[in-house]
Protein backbone atom coordinates (compact mmCIF):
# COMPACT_ATOMS: atom_id res chain seq x y z
CA UNK A 1 0.00 0.00 0.00
CA UNK A 2 1.79 3.52 -1.53
CA UNK A 3 0.72 5.14 1.95
CA UNK A 4 2.04 2.91 4.05
CA UNK A 5 5.42 3.12 2.41
CA UNK A 6 5.90 6.96 3.07
CA UNK A 7 5.24 6.63 6.94
CA UNK A 8 8.06 8.52 8.68
CA UNK A 9 8.58 6.18 11.57
CA UNK A 10 9.66 2.68 11.99
CA UNK A 11 7.98 0.12 13.74
CA UNK A 12 9.71 -1.69 16.97
CA UNK A 13 10.87 -4.75 17.15
CA UNK A 14 7.98 -7.08 18.37
CA UNK A 15 9.24 -8.22 21.37
CA UNK A 16 10.04 -5.18 22.74
CA UNK A 17 7.36 -2.82 24.91
CA UNK A 18 7.03 -0.42 22.69
CA UNK A 19 6.96 -2.82 19.58
CA UNK A 20 3.89 -4.84 21.46
CA UNK A 21 2.07 -1.38 22.41
CA UNK A 22 2.14 -0.13 18.82
CA UNK A 23 0.82 -3.61 16.93
CA UNK A 24 -1.90 -4.19 20.08
CA UNK A 25 -0.66 -6.88 21.29
CA UNK A 26 -1.53 -8.38 24.16
CA UNK A 27 1.69 -9.48 25.93
CA UNK A 28 2.57 -5.50 25.75
CA UNK A 29 -0.71 -4.55 27.99
CA UNK A 30 0.80 -7.47 30.15
CA UNK A 31 4.01 -6.14 30.25
CA UNK A 32 3.07 -2.53 30.77
CA UNK A 33 1.19 -3.76 33.91
CA UNK A 34 4.33 -4.27 35.84
CA UNK A 35 5.44 -0.89 35.31
CA UNK A 36 2.78 1.45 34.86
CA UNK A 37 5.30 4.65 34.91
CA UNK A 38 7.78 3.52 32.64
CA UNK A 39 5.04 2.86 30.11
CA UNK A 40 2.87 5.71 30.47
CA UNK A 41 4.74 8.04 27.72
CA UNK A 42 4.53 4.60 25.09
CA UNK A 43 0.80 4.27 26.01
CA UNK A 44 0.54 8.15 25.34
CA UNK A 45 2.26 8.44 21.97
CA UNK A 46 0.17 5.44 20.82
CA UNK A 47 -2.88 8.14 20.91
CA UNK A 48 -0.20 11.16 19.55
CA UNK A 49 0.08 9.03 16.98
CA UNK A 50 -1.31 6.60 14.74
CA UNK A 51 0.67 3.25 14.59
CA UNK A 52 -2.12 1.48 12.51
CA UNK A 53 -1.40 0.02 9.72
CA UNK A 54 -4.76 0.10 8.34
CA UNK A 55 -6.83 2.85 10.21
CA UNK A 56 -10.31 1.78 8.66
CA UNK A 57 -10.05 -1.66 10.33
CA UNK A 58 -6.69 -1.80 12.71
CA UNK A 59 -8.37 -1.55 16.18
CA UNK A 60 -6.74 0.30 18.98
CA UNK A 61 -9.26 2.59 20.69
CA UNK A 62 -10.31 -0.34 23.48
CA UNK A 63 -6.86 -1.35 23.60
CA UNK A 64 -5.99 1.82 24.75
CA UNK A 65 -8.60 2.93 26.60
CA UNK A 66 -7.86 -0.39 28.86
CA UNK A 67 -4.73 0.95 29.35
CA UNK A 68 -5.34 3.91 30.40
CA UNK A 69 -7.54 2.35 32.93
CA UNK A 70 -5.55 -0.17 34.37
CA UNK A 71 -2.90 1.58 34.78
CA UNK A 72 -4.43 4.29 36.09
CA UNK A 73 -3.01 7.00 34.02
CA UNK A 74 -4.02 10.44 34.18
CA UNK A 75 -6.58 11.65 30.85
CA UNK A 76 -5.43 15.23 30.92
CA UNK A 77 -3.06 13.90 28.22
CA UNK A 78 -5.56 12.28 26.02
CA UNK A 79 -7.90 15.25 26.19
CA UNK A 80 -4.98 17.21 25.23
CA UNK A 81 -5.15 15.68 21.47
CA UNK A 82 -8.93 16.49 21.25
CA UNK A 83 -7.19 19.82 19.98
CA UNK A 84 -4.62 18.32 17.14
CA UNK A 85 -6.05 17.50 13.23
CA UNK A 86 -9.02 15.75 12.83
CA UNK A 87 -7.53 12.82 12.89
CA UNK A 88 -5.80 12.89 16.16
CA UNK A 89 -9.31 14.59 17.67
CA UNK A 90 -10.59 11.44 16.67
CA UNK A 91 -8.07 9.20 18.18
CA UNK A 92 -8.60 10.50 21.41
CA UNK A 93 -12.10 10.26 20.73
CA UNK A 94 -12.52 7.28 20.21
CA UNK A 95 -10.42 6.15 23.51
CA UNK A 96 -12.47 8.81 25.43
CA UNK A 97 -15.80 7.87 24.44
CA UNK A 98 -14.73 4.30 25.65
CA UNK A 99 -13.54 5.46 29.09
CA UNK A 100 -16.94 7.15 29.24
CA UNK A 101 -18.54 4.14 29.33
CA UNK A 102 -16.30 2.31 31.30
CA UNK A 103 -17.24 5.06 33.99
CA UNK A 104 -14.95 7.97 33.74
CA UNK A 105 -16.62 11.30 34.55
CA UNK A 106 -13.62 13.32 33.60
CA UNK A 107 -13.37 11.52 29.73
CA UNK A 108 -17.27 12.47 29.29
CA UNK A 109 -17.06 16.21 30.34
CA UNK A 110 -14.05 16.68 27.80
CA UNK A 111 -16.19 15.17 24.80
CA UNK A 112 -19.37 17.03 26.10
CA UNK A 113 -16.67 20.22 26.55
CA UNK A 114 -15.35 19.56 23.30
CA UNK A 115 -18.55 19.50 21.35
CA UNK A 116 -19.88 23.12 22.72
CA UNK A 117 -16.12 24.02 21.81
CA UNK A 118 -13.74 22.50 19.39
CA UNK A 119 -12.90 22.42 15.78
CA UNK A 120 -14.26 19.08 14.64
CA UNK A 121 -17.08 18.83 17.19
CA UNK A 122 -19.46 17.72 14.03
CA UNK A 123 -17.87 14.32 14.09
CA UNK A 124 -17.07 14.01 17.93
CA UNK A 125 -21.14 14.36 18.39
CA UNK A 126 -21.85 11.79 15.91
CA UNK A 127 -18.88 9.55 17.78
CA UNK A 128 -20.71 9.77 20.67
CA UNK A 129 -24.09 9.76 20.06
CA UNK A 130 -23.45 6.79 18.41
CA UNK A 131 -21.55 4.96 21.41
CA UNK A 132 -23.43 6.60 24.10
CA UNK A 133 -27.00 6.07 25.65
CA UNK A 134 -29.20 9.03 24.67
CA UNK A 135 -29.32 10.48 27.54
CA UNK A 136 -25.63 11.55 27.60
CA UNK A 137 -26.16 13.53 24.77
CA UNK A 138 -29.59 14.77 23.70
CA UNK A 139 -29.02 17.71 25.71
CA UNK A 140 -26.91 18.91 23.91
CA UNK A 141 -29.44 20.06 20.54
CA UNK A 142 -29.64 23.65 21.69
CA UNK A 143 -25.66 23.75 21.38
CA UNK A 144 -25.53 22.37 18.20
CA UNK A 145 -28.41 23.64 16.44
CA UNK A 146 -26.73 27.23 17.13
CA UNK A 147 -23.45 26.01 15.74
CA UNK A 148 -24.59 24.70 12.64
CA UNK A 149 -26.30 28.45 11.99
CA UNK A 150 -23.16 29.93 12.73
CA UNK A 151 -20.86 27.78 10.46
CA UNK A 152 -21.14 25.70 7.47
CA UNK A 153 -21.00 22.08 8.96
CA UNK A 154 -23.30 19.59 7.04
CA UNK A 155 -23.46 16.53 9.14
CA UNK A 156 -24.80 13.49 7.61
CA UNK A 157 -28.83 13.13 7.43
CA UNK A 158 -28.80 9.86 8.61
CA UNK A 159 -26.95 9.71 11.33
CA UNK A 160 -27.70 10.49 15.17
CA UNK A 161 -27.84 12.80 16.78
CA UNK A 162 -29.23 14.49 13.55
CA UNK A 163 -32.39 12.24 12.99
CA UNK A 164 -33.35 12.39 15.97
CA UNK A 165 -32.83 15.80 16.74
CA UNK A 166 -34.45 16.53 13.04
CA UNK A 167 -31.67 19.05 12.52
CA UNK A 168 -30.03 17.85 9.25
CA UNK A 169 -30.17 19.27 5.85
CA UNK A 170 -32.71 17.29 3.13
CA UNK A 171 -30.50 15.17 1.56
CA UNK A 172 -30.22 15.68 -2.17
CA UNK A 173 -32.26 13.65 -4.37
CA UNK A 174 -29.77 11.16 -6.95
CA UNK A 175 -29.96 11.73 -10.16
CA UNK A 176 -31.75 8.70 -11.91
CA UNK A 177 -29.50 6.14 -13.11
CA UNK A 178 -29.42 5.63 -16.99
CA UNK A 179 -30.45 2.34 -18.50
CA UNK A 180 -27.59 0.14 -18.49
CA UNK A 181 -27.33 -1.38 -22.09
CA UNK A 182 -25.36 -4.12 -21.16
CA UNK A 183 -28.33 -5.63 -18.68
CA UNK A 184 -29.98 -7.73 -20.97
CA UNK A 185 -27.18 -9.52 -22.51
CA UNK A 186 -26.79 -12.96 -22.47
CA UNK A 187 -23.53 -14.45 -20.96
CA UNK A 188 -22.12 -15.69 -23.82
CA UNK A 189 -22.37 -11.96 -25.62
CA UNK A 190 -20.53 -10.74 -22.60
CA UNK A 191 -17.78 -13.07 -22.65
CA UNK A 192 -17.65 -12.26 -26.82
CA UNK A 193 -17.01 -8.50 -25.71
CA UNK A 194 -14.69 -9.87 -23.15
CA UNK A 195 -12.58 -11.13 -25.95
CA UNK A 196 -12.56 -8.53 -27.97
CA UNK A 197 -9.93 -6.26 -28.36
CA UNK A 198 -11.11 -3.22 -29.72
CA UNK A 199 -13.73 -3.24 -26.78
CA UNK A 200 -13.11 -0.26 -24.41
CA UNK A 201 -12.36 -1.25 -20.82
CA UNK A 202 -15.72 0.68 -19.50
CA UNK A 203 -17.55 -1.40 -21.17
CA UNK A 204 -15.63 -4.61 -20.07
CA UNK A 205 -15.85 -3.42 -16.32
CA UNK A 206 -19.30 -3.46 -17.33
CA UNK A 207 -19.80 -6.94 -18.42
CA UNK A 208 -17.36 -8.70 -15.78
CA UNK A 209 -20.02 -6.16 -13.06
CA UNK A 210 -23.10 -8.51 -14.80
CA UNK A 211 -20.90 -11.23 -15.01
CA UNK A 212 -20.32 -11.33 -11.13
CA UNK A 213 -23.47 -11.12 -10.37
CA UNK A 214 -24.51 -14.17 -12.40
CA UNK A 215 -24.25 -17.86 -11.85
CA UNK A 216 -20.55 -18.95 -12.76
CA UNK A 217 -19.61 -19.02 -16.25
CA UNK A 218 -16.53 -21.22 -17.06
CA UNK A 219 -16.06 -19.33 -20.56
CA UNK A 220 -14.70 -16.66 -18.06
CA UNK A 221 -11.67 -18.42 -17.17
CA UNK A 222 -9.57 -18.55 -20.59
CA UNK A 223 -10.47 -14.68 -20.92
CA UNK A 224 -8.57 -13.57 -17.25
CA UNK A 225 -5.12 -13.39 -18.09
CA UNK A 226 -6.16 -10.61 -21.00
CA UNK A 227 -8.04 -8.98 -18.59
CA UNK A 228 -5.69 -6.39 -17.05
CA UNK A 229 -5.14 -2.97 -17.44
CA UNK A 230 -3.51 -1.68 -20.58
CA UNK A 231 -0.27 -0.98 -18.38
CA UNK A 232 -0.38 -4.12 -17.05
CA UNK A 233 -0.38 -3.24 -13.54
CA UNK A 234 -3.83 -4.25 -12.33
CA UNK A 235 -6.98 -6.09 -13.40
CA UNK A 236 -9.84 -4.41 -14.65
CA UNK A 237 -12.19 -3.61 -11.92
CA UNK A 238 -14.86 -6.20 -10.51
CA UNK A 239 -12.43 -9.30 -12.38
CA UNK A 240 -11.78 -10.57 -9.12
CA UNK A 241 -15.73 -10.74 -8.38
CA UNK A 242 -16.48 -12.46 -10.80
CA UNK A 243 -13.74 -15.08 -10.85
CA UNK A 244 -14.78 -16.16 -7.52
CA UNK A 245 -18.33 -17.20 -8.88
CA UNK A 246 -16.27 -19.53 -10.37
CA UNK A 247 -15.14 -21.19 -7.34
CA UNK A 248 -13.34 -24.46 -7.82
CA UNK A 249 -13.33 -24.20 -11.78
CA UNK A 250 -11.04 -21.56 -11.91
CA UNK A 251 -8.30 -23.98 -9.79
CA UNK A 252 -6.40 -26.12 -12.63
CA UNK A 253 -6.15 -22.22 -14.94
CA UNK A 254 -5.18 -20.62 -11.46
CA UNK A 255 -2.14 -22.64 -10.91
CA UNK A 256 -0.72 -21.15 -14.22
CA UNK A 257 -1.64 -17.71 -13.58
CA UNK A 258 0.37 -18.51 -9.99
CA UNK A 259 3.25 -19.13 -11.92
CA UNK A 260 3.18 -16.06 -14.71
CA UNK A 261 5.10 -13.17 -14.54
CA UNK A 262 2.32 -10.65 -14.43
CA UNK A 263 2.06 -9.41 -10.77
CA UNK A 264 -1.66 -8.80 -10.76
CA UNK A 265 -2.14 -12.35 -12.21
CA UNK A 266 -0.13 -14.34 -10.18
CA UNK A 267 -1.81 -12.74 -7.12
CA UNK A 268 -5.20 -13.49 -8.30
CA UNK A 269 -4.33 -17.63 -8.99
CA UNK A 270 -2.97 -17.35 -5.43
CA UNK A 271 -6.27 -16.33 -4.04
CA UNK A 272 -7.65 -18.58 -6.28
CA UNK A 273 -5.23 -21.61 -4.78
CA UNK A 274 -5.55 -20.31 -1.31
CA UNK A 275 -9.41 -20.85 -1.01
CA UNK A 276 -10.18 -24.02 -3.08
CA UNK A 277 -6.80 -25.52 -4.26
CA UNK A 278 -5.99 -28.94 -3.55
CA UNK A 279 -2.88 -30.40 -1.28
CA UNK A 280 -0.66 -30.47 -3.91
CA UNK A 281 -1.18 -26.83 -3.59
CA UNK A 282 0.49 -26.42 -0.36
CA UNK A 283 3.93 -25.50 -1.81
CA UNK A 284 2.65 -22.33 -3.96
CA UNK A 285 0.89 -21.26 -0.53
CA UNK A 286 3.83 -21.43 1.39
CA UNK A 287 6.66 -20.03 -0.93
CA UNK A 288 3.98 -17.04 -1.50
CA UNK A 289 3.67 -16.43 2.27
CA UNK A 290 7.76 -16.96 2.59
CA UNK A 291 7.74 -14.00 -0.32
CA UNK A 292 5.62 -12.13 1.93
CA UNK A 293 7.44 -12.21 4.72
CA UNK A 294 11.13 -11.51 2.79
CA UNK A 295 9.07 -8.35 1.64
CA UNK A 296 7.50 -7.20 4.90
CA UNK A 297 4.14 -7.50 2.93
CA UNK A 298 1.43 -7.18 5.78
CA UNK A 299 -1.12 -6.56 3.99
CA UNK A 300 -2.64 -9.99 2.17
CA UNK A 301 -1.07 -12.80 4.27
CA UNK A 302 -3.90 -13.58 5.89
CA UNK A 303 -5.38 -15.19 2.87
CA UNK A 304 -2.76 -17.19 2.25
CA UNK A 305 -3.12 -18.60 6.17
CA UNK A 306 -6.90 -19.24 5.97
CA UNK A 307 -5.82 -20.93 2.61
CA UNK A 308 -3.33 -23.35 4.67
CA UNK A 309 -5.38 -23.75 7.14
CA UNK A 310 -7.95 -25.81 5.22
CA UNK A 311 -5.15 -28.48 5.42
CA UNK A 312 -4.73 -28.69 8.94
CA UNK A 313 -1.64 -30.56 10.34
CA UNK A 314 -0.94 -31.22 6.47
CA UNK A 315 0.09 -27.86 6.21
CA UNK A 316 2.25 -28.27 9.06
CA UNK A 317 5.43 -26.85 7.66
CA UNK A 318 3.82 -23.94 7.48
CA UNK A 319 3.75 -23.36 11.85
CA UNK A 320 7.19 -20.73 11.95
CA UNK A 321 5.98 -18.66 9.28
CA UNK A 322 2.36 -18.13 10.93
CA UNK A 323 3.80 -17.78 13.65
CA UNK A 324 6.36 -14.96 12.76
CA UNK A 325 3.62 -13.23 10.80
CA UNK A 326 1.40 -13.42 14.39
CA UNK A 327 4.46 -11.90 16.23
CA UNK A 328 5.13 -9.48 14.09
CA UNK A 329 2.71 -7.56 11.77
CA UNK A 330 1.64 -4.24 12.86
CA UNK A 331 -1.77 -5.57 10.78
CA UNK A 332 -3.61 -6.20 13.56
CA UNK A 333 -6.70 -6.85 11.70
CA UNK A 334 -4.81 -10.09 10.02
CA UNK A 335 -3.59 -11.41 13.30
CA UNK A 336 -6.94 -13.45 14.17
CA UNK A 337 -6.74 -14.78 10.53
CA UNK A 338 -2.80 -15.88 11.76
CA UNK A 339 -4.33 -17.63 14.79
CA UNK A 340 -6.98 -19.99 13.45
CA UNK A 341 -4.37 -21.43 11.13
CA UNK A 342 -1.73 -22.49 14.00
CA UNK A 343 -4.50 -23.56 15.94
CA UNK A 344 -5.58 -25.52 12.63
CA UNK A 345 -2.01 -27.34 11.68
CA UNK A 346 -2.04 -28.24 15.27
CA UNK A 347 0.91 -25.61 16.10
CA UNK A 348 2.39 -26.15 19.83
CA UNK A 349 2.25 -23.94 22.42
CA UNK A 350 -1.57 -22.66 21.49
CA UNK A 351 -2.58 -22.46 25.55
CA UNK A 352 -0.06 -19.26 25.73
CA UNK A 353 -1.08 -17.05 22.34
CA UNK A 354 -4.73 -17.91 23.38
CA UNK A 355 -4.03 -16.64 26.48
CA UNK A 356 -2.15 -13.24 25.80
CA UNK A 357 -5.03 -12.97 23.32
CA UNK A 358 -7.42 -12.12 25.87
CA UNK A 359 -5.85 -9.30 25.84
CA UNK A 360 -5.24 -8.50 22.10
CA UNK A 361 -6.37 -5.38 20.79
CA UNK A 362 -8.78 -7.19 17.94
CA UNK A 363 -12.28 -8.46 19.29
CA UNK A 364 -11.57 -11.49 17.14
CA UNK A 365 -8.70 -12.44 18.12
CA UNK A 366 -10.45 -12.05 22.04
CA UNK A 367 -13.38 -13.79 20.73
CA UNK A 368 -11.24 -16.71 19.35
CA UNK A 369 -9.30 -16.48 22.77
CA UNK A 370 -12.39 -16.69 25.14
CA UNK A 371 -13.57 -19.72 22.93
CA UNK A 372 -10.30 -21.67 23.69
CA UNK A 373 -7.87 -20.51 26.35
CA UNK A 374 -7.23 -23.15 28.76
CA UNK A 375 -9.33 -23.42 32.28
CA UNK A 376 -6.29 -22.14 34.34
CA UNK A 377 -7.56 -19.24 37.52
CA UNK A 378 -5.99 -16.33 35.76
CA UNK A 379 -7.70 -16.66 32.66
CA UNK A 380 -10.96 -17.01 34.63
CA UNK A 381 -10.51 -14.02 35.95
CA UNK A 382 -9.65 -12.30 32.68
CA UNK A 383 -13.44 -13.60 31.45
CA UNK A 384 -14.92 -12.60 34.54
CA UNK A 385 -13.05 -8.58 33.61
CA UNK A 386 -14.31 -9.35 29.83
CA UNK A 387 -17.87 -10.17 30.56
CA UNK A 388 -18.00 -7.71 32.70
CA UNK A 389 -16.36 -4.48 31.33
CA UNK A 390 -18.88 -2.15 29.70
CA UNK A 391 -16.33 -0.84 27.18
CA UNK A 392 -15.90 -4.72 25.44
CA UNK A 393 -17.74 -5.44 22.45
CA UNK A 394 -21.04 -7.24 23.05
CA UNK A 395 -19.73 -10.47 21.01
CA UNK A 396 -17.06 -10.77 23.50
CA UNK A 397 -18.84 -10.05 26.50
CA UNK A 398 -21.62 -12.87 25.59
CA UNK A 399 -18.79 -15.22 24.67
CA UNK A 400 -17.50 -14.44 28.11
CA UNK A 401 -20.23 -15.39 30.04
CA UNK A 402 -21.26 -18.65 28.42
CA UNK A 403 -17.83 -19.57 28.69
CA UNK A 404 -17.63 -19.05 32.42
CA UNK A 405 -21.72 -20.43 33.06
CA UNK A 406 -20.04 -23.81 30.91
CA UNK A 407 -16.47 -23.66 32.87
CA UNK A 408 -18.83 -23.09 36.66
CA UNK A 409 -20.72 -25.87 35.50
CA UNK A 410 -18.20 -28.54 34.23
CA UNK A 411 -15.98 -28.02 38.10
CA UNK A 412 -19.66 -28.37 39.70
CA UNK A 413 -20.08 -31.81 38.06
CA UNK A 414 -16.72 -32.59 38.42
Amino acid sequence: MEHVAKRRYEYAPAGTLPGLLQRGRGLGALMAAEDPTAAADLVYGCIRWDWRWDTQVDHRALYLARLLRGLELPRGPVVEVLAGDEDACMRATGVLELLALGGSAEARDALRDYVREGEHWVDVLESVADAWPAAWWDDLADTARARLQEGMEDPRPWALPWSSWGLARQAAERPAQEWDPLGDAASPDLLELLADPGEPNARKVGALNLLARREAEPGLVGLVPSLGTEDGRYALPLLRRAVEKLGALAVPAARDWAASGTPWLAQLGHDVLARHGEEQDIPVLLAELEQDWVGRTWCGPMYSARGLARFGPRAAEAASLLRRFWLWTPHSYERPAYLEALAAIGSAGMAEVYTECLWDCEADARLLAVRHAPDRPHVRERLACLRDDPMEEPEVRQAARVRLEGTAGARVDG
